[in-house]
């Protein structure tokens, strides 16, 4: 289910998805609300582009830490292929 911010208090958020598309961002929040998994949606700016950088808005998903596995999950068997540092 979507959240505002104030339902996850003080938490240390752990980043999911980065949704480049509104399609894509769309999809994954109708599964994450199916599923009944809580998560954060926020956008920001990340770079793009492989030989013309620039500056994009994407919309950033974010969930528990105690959620982050199952959210993980339910992406990987839709094939969301999950944020990963690094």
């Amino acid at each position: 289910m979507r959240r505002e911010p104030d339902f996850f208090g003080e938490q240390d958020l752990k980043l999911v998805f980065v949704a480049k598309k509104l399609k894509e961002s769309l999809a994954l929040e109708k599964l994450l609300t199916d599923a009944g998994l809580d998560y954060l949606v926020e956008t920001d700016k990340y770079s793009g582009g492989i030989i013309f950088r620039s500056e994009r808005v994407g919309a950033f998903f974010y969930t528990a830490p105690e959620r982050e596995n199952a959210v993980r999950e339910a992406m990987q068997r839709a094939g969301f292929k999950p944020y990963e540092l690094g």
